[in-house]
């Protein structure tokens, strides 16, 4: 995995496994991997991944059994209130990015409006 410079490493991990909980990939009493599987697969200190595990288990978002490992939460409320709040950040993020372009919300609302029917269109036209 890619890190980015300016966000600490664990950090990172931690949102990618809540976005991979959002979406689904990992489901509800999902066992993830070990945690020096996971430092491997990250290429990162065991240390970092205990840190985000942790974190996450503090959140709530997975929970830890005892000589078995650690599984997603069946907490669907905690997902998604998550996925709302993904969500609005992402429109947020958008909206900002539009405004530096010199668009106004009504502008930048009408860009997307019209990119995601050109989208509908070319999907069309593909099948």
């Amino acid at each position: 995995m890619e890190f980015k410079d300016n966000v600490p490493i664990y950090l990172q991990i931690e949102q990618r496994l809540i976005k991979q909980i959002v979406q689904g990939q990992l489901q509800a009493g999902d066992r993830l991997p070990s945690v020096r599987k996971l430092a491997v697969t990250e290429t990162v200190n065991v240390n970092t991944v205990q840190r985000a595990l942790r974190d996450l288990n503090m959140q709530g978002f997975i929970y830890t059994k005892r000589g078995e490992g650690n599984f997603v939460t069946d907490d669907q409320d905690l997902i998604a209130d998550t996925k709302e709040q993904l969500i609005k950040q992402a429109v947020t993020d958008f909206l900002k990015e539009m405004q530096g372009l010199g668009l106004e919300h009504r502008s930048a609302q009408a860009a997307l409006e019209n990119y995601l029917r050109k989208e509908e269109q070319d999907g069309d036209s593909e099948h």
